[in-house]
């Protein structure tokens, strides 16, 4: 067995097969830790980095396995062959005072000498801390003066993904990263939009964001609105009334076109770039969903004194005003016409069909069931973010207070982050309300990206936080089929994605496969690991074995946005500006901390209040 007597040489390579490198280690390291100029250095440590000098040039390496299972297979027969082995994955070469570089341009020969990786090699490696273009956000495991820098053009651009089992520290691990992003000094012009299902960040950055939810708790929290009029006619459609057959679908798509020529026409210095004639259903225009509705409820509900009369009401440029009145409309005991009102929204009275000579509407549509769907949600204010949402509801000739471009302006122009706090939607309809969501931003820089605010001049990082809750691989909802599109196109125009989830194994595939950056906290579960590991590049998926150990707030980055994959500790905000997502302490001997340890004085308001916060949608009751 060779000896040696410089610290800095740790072994002999033995065996070389393509990037592999088998190293003996030499029998006189009588320690796992070697002192260099008064440094310790720990040996042998799989994920460790270690360098071949080859005359110039270094060539480095990562340890990715130790002890008697790296010895070489020619060697595995022979007697005394020990365990003082390891194996060693070439990733990259250097030469003193240039830059590392991925890939080797040469071989190590046999009986080269293996030196430990001091941490001036360790900057080499990992590069210094200079321009824009790398920031830091947390240290090197092991070397914790060396900083953790990621790329934040391929970060950003090239899509990335943050995981880690449950109570790993991702959400902590999330705002930390979003904090150095949001950062004023280095980048004022930023634009980050966190979509947040559990309302965990609310608190977290409600001093340096827009706070969105369906019921804001205090004055600087803002309404979140999602205007029907915004969505696509699928989309609205879906949202409003439901099923619909193919027969009614395309009449009601004239409807709402007309619809929307007659916001243009009745507001013409508002739209005056636009033309009626060439807008289409989809083209995002205000129109008054009560004007459609009560037209619609005209059709299908109306009964006639005489038979097919329910026809006329098909006429769209008079008889669409719901509040006219015609013969055809049932009366009360005084003959006074009740035709219904839009403000307040009213029905109208008709006179049963058992009476003699009245028959029912031969309205050419079927949708009489939806159309009582759609009334219960206008009535309900959990639906009124989308069917009235505040500031930019139309009128009946489809005027608002506030156009799309002032959501936009507030979405992504107020402040360097938006947090869409979604946990108030109906869970039903959760998923669609994301997808269309993230659908208006697309739609919107995808055709203004040449734009002064476009995705090209200021590119859009949409960060989505439980990801595997909407974006799972056997779901089609929007919200799946809108993020697909986004990984796979969105670069081009400005719009990029990190997805965060505990689960990555249940997320669509084609989404994560898009991801060229991966953020990787303790996974404990066999199938998510296995999704990191087709995510390491260079063989080197040896690394993902260390997943289920590395402890709170530590992570392995590997893809784009590295020189090299690394572990590192990423620098948490302080306590008070974490997410709210902390485990609640049941035992515990510091007085008044353990949840199961007090002593309570339980009242019936305590419990009242639960059902206040309950009612009123409000995590944070205000007595």
């Amino acid at each position: 067995m060779p000896t040696n007597n410089n610290p800095a040489v740790i072994g002999v390579v033995r065996s070389i097969s393509g990037t592999n490198v088998s190293v003996l280690l030499y029998s006189s390291m009588n320690s796992t830790i070697s002192y260099i100029y008064g440094n310790g250095y720990k040996i042998g440590q799989v994920g460790g980095f270690v360098k071949i000098p080859q005359g110039f040039v270094n060539l480095y390496g990562i340890i990715v396995q130790i002890g008697a299972d790296a010895v070489p297979e020619s060697s595995r027969e022979e007697a005394n062959t020990g365990y003082r082995w390891m194996t060693v994955q070439l990733v990259g070469e250097g030469a003193k005072g240039q830059p590392f570089e991925r890939g080797i341009s040469q071989y190590p020969m046999i009986d080269d000498e293996v030196y430990i990786v001091t941490e001036e090699d360790l900057v080499n490696i990992y590069g210094r801390l200079h321009g824009a273009e790398f920031v830091s956000v947390g240290t090197i495991s092991g070397a914790e003066n060396i900083p953790a820098l990621i790329d934040v053009n391929k970060l950003v651009c090239r899509h990335c993904a943050i995981v880690g089992s449950t109570g790993t520290g991702k959400s902590t691990t999330v705002a930390g990263l979003i904090n150095t992003l949001i950062d004023n000094n280095m980048f004022p012009s930023s634009r980050i939009i966190l979509v947040d299902i559990h309302g965990e960040y609310g608190k977290t950055f409600k001093d340096r964001a827009n706070v969105f939810r369906i019921t804001p708790e205090d004055a600087v929290e803002k309404n979140l609105v999602v205007p029907y009029w915004a969505m696509r006619f699928d989309e609205f459609v879906s949202f409003a009334f439901g099923d619909i057959s193919d027969n009614d679908r395309h009449p009601l798509s004239d409807l709402v076109l007309k619809l929307k020529k007659l916001t243009i026409e009745k507001n013409p210095v508002l739209f005056s770039y636009l033309n009626k004639d060439n807008i289409t259903v989809d083209t995002p225009i205000p129109f008054s969903i009560k004007r459609l509705f009560l037209y619609l409820y005209r059709q299908m509900f109306s009964t006639h004194t005489c038979a097919g009369t329910g026809q006329r009401f098909c006429a769209i440029d008079e008889d669409f005003d719901a509040t006219k009145t015609t013969e055809a409309f049932a009366t009360d005991a005084d003959e006074k016409p009740l035709t219904g009102s839009l403000e307040p929204l009213v029905l109208p009275q008709y006179k049963e069909q058992q009476q003699s000579r009245v028959f029912l509407s031969s309205a050419p549509m079927s949708i009489k069931r939806q159309l009582i769907s759609l009334r219960a949600k206008l009535d309900d204010p959990r639906f009124d973010f989308a069917l009235n949402p505040k500031g930019f509801v139309p009128d009946s000739v489809g005027y608002t207070d506030s156009d799309i471009n002032a959501l936009l302006r507030i979405w992504m122009g107020e402040k360097t982050l938006s947090v869409f706090d979604v946990s108030g939607v109906p869970s039903g309809i959760l998923h669609d309300i994301i997808g269309i969501l993230l659908r208006v931003m697309y739609d919107s820089l995808f055709w203004g990206r040449n734009l002064a605010q476009g995705g090209k001049s200021r590119p859009l990082l949409i960060v989505m936080e439980e990801a595997h809750n909407y974006l799972g691989s056997d779901n089609s909802s929007r919200a799946s089929k809108i993020v697909r599109r986004i990984v796979k196109e969105g670069r081009k125009y400005g719009i990029s994605a990190m997805i965060v989830s505990q689960r990555p194994s249940e997320i669509d595939p084609t989404i994560l496969s898009q991801c060229g950056t991966t953020i990787a906290l303790r996974l404990t579960n066999s199938n998510d690991r296995g999704i990191v590991a087709n995510t390491v590049s260079d063989n080197l998926s040896n690394l993902v074995n260390m997943l289920p150990i590395l402890k709170t707030g530590e992570s392995i980055i590997v893809g784009e946005a590295v020189r090299m994959p690394m572990r590192a500790c990423i620098t948490f905000p302080d306590k008070k500006n974490r997410p709210d997502s902390n485990d609640p302490v049941v035992a515990s001997d510091e007085k008044g901390k353990g949840g199961w340890n007090n002593v309570l004085d339980i009242k019936d308001e305590d419990y009242l209040d639960i059902v206040k916060a309950w009612r009123l949608q409000q995590v944070n009751l205000k007595k």
